[in-house]
């Protein structure tokens, strides 16, 4: 069993020592963690999520997914039913009776209305049976991601600057701002906790991969060009500095 190196609690300002899978991807998105044990959609649904930009765990073991679900923070949770060492509904019960908030969703080929009534009973936050669409599949996660949040509008405003998070598309004054993926992840993270001084190490846990060597002012260069890209000629930056603590989206003046 592959035990993971580091993980992130979203807010936590010490990022290093936390577990993570080892085989994860870090991305430019969300965090999500997939147990399936079909080794066939494993493959297809993981790379469609890291097509889309998640970041993504994927396990085939119950009490791997257990573990993994207990000793990170997750924006979403994939969960198929029938696992081996550990079933679903088990891992989403312990999940649950451990105090874990993840927001999750069963991915199963159990469509009997008392099989979704057991999965929502015991804590799920959605359903879909298989065989299923990616493109609904991705949609669900968009939406319990923006729920870690407490949002369900997937449309952010922050003055005259407009964030689409489900077409991944970020306007100012109606202009089209071109983002490359990690440019809009950090942007799509500052304004979720909009108004809130986000450290640099909780910015580096997030959107960087494990086995990145970041230089050590790869965070300040990456905020230095979105904050260009995103503020027009003779406008105030809505990106402020907080030194020795992080930076604010939303947050007045330095």
């Amino acid at each position: 069993m592959v035990r993971p190196k580091r993980g992130h609690r979203r807010r936590d300002l010490c990022r290093r020592n936390l577990p993570v899978m080892s085989e994860a991807i870090y991305s430019d998105r969300m965090r999500v963690l997939f147990v399936e044990d079909s080794k066939r959609l494993q493959s297809s649904v993981a790379r469609g999520l890291r097509k889309a930009g998640y970041a993504l765990d994927v396990t085939g073991d119950g009490k791997e997914g257990l573990w993994l679900a207990e000793s990170n923070e997750y924006d979403a949770v994939i969960l198929d039913l029938m696992l081996p060492g550990l079933d679903g509904l088990t891992l989403l019960r312990r999940l649950r009776e451990r105090g874990r908030a993840a927001h999750v969703l069963i991915l199963t080929a159990k469509d009997a209305l008392d099989d979704r009534v057991r999965g929502l009973q015991a804590g799920a936050d959605d359903y879909l049976v298989k065989p299923f669409a990616f493109e609904e599949l991705l949609a669900r996660v968009q939406a319990l991601c923006r729920r870690s949040y407490q949002r369900k509008n997937p449309h952010i405003a922050i003055g005259d600057l407009r964030i689409d998070t489900a077409a991944r598309v970020v306007t100012r004054k109606g202009k089209t701002i071109e983002l490359t993926p990690r440019e809009f992840m950090l942007l799509e993270y500052l304004a979720l906790r909009l108004g809130e001084v986000v450290a640099r190490a909780d910015i580096e846990a997030h959107i960087y991969p494990d086995s990145a060597e970041l230089m050590s002012n790869a965070v300040d260069s990456a905020i230095c060009t979105l904050r260009k890209k995103i503020t027009p000629p003779g406008a105030a930056p809505l990106i402020q500095t907080r030194r020795g603590m992080g930076y604010v989206l939303g947050g007045g003046q330095e």
